[in-house]
């Protein structure tokens, strides 16, 4: 039996939605700046006792394409994809919430790759991530 691949149906940023996931999008990388991640004292695991752990890798990157852009997070290997001006191909993105505003991530069930560059200037005055949500409980 042979599972027939669906054609991936690219969304634009100003498409995206708080909660959602399951996004292709094609962004050009606006800017990465590292985040220092400093790991609480005595949170190692079993693997890390054996060997120091080194602290995971993370970059806030603001991506955008010609409709807006938002803040998107690297971790670990991505951060080396992620470099200014570099256009990629985000698959399998979600929406992830912090501090009431929206960030783009791909975790391991997506893929980042590198693509042509786009010819189109980021909108930059249409930053999703500096939308700030509130959390209704719907009852």
């Amino acid at each position: 039996m042979t599972t027939v691949k669906r054609k991936p149906v690219f969304v634009k940023v100003d498409q995206l939605k708080p909660g959602t996931s399951g996004h292709t999008l094609i962004v050009k990388v606006v800017s990465s700046n590292p985040v220092i991640v400093n790991k609480p004292r005595g949170a190692r695991s079993l693997s890390a006792l054996s060997q120091p752990s080194r602290p995971p890798r993370i970059a806030e990157c603001l991506v955008g394409d010609d409709t807006g852009c938002i803040y998107f997070t690297a971790r670990n290997e991505q951060v080396d994809i992620m470099t200014p001006g570099a256009t990629v191909i985000l698959r399998n993105a979600k929406i992830d919430m912090f501090k009431c505003a929206m960030r783009l991530a791909v975790d391991k069930w997506g893929r980042i790759e590198v693509t042509e560059p786009a010819d189109y200037e980021v909108k930059e005055n249409n930053n999703l991530s500096l939308v700030e949500y509130e959390l209704v409980n719907a009852e």
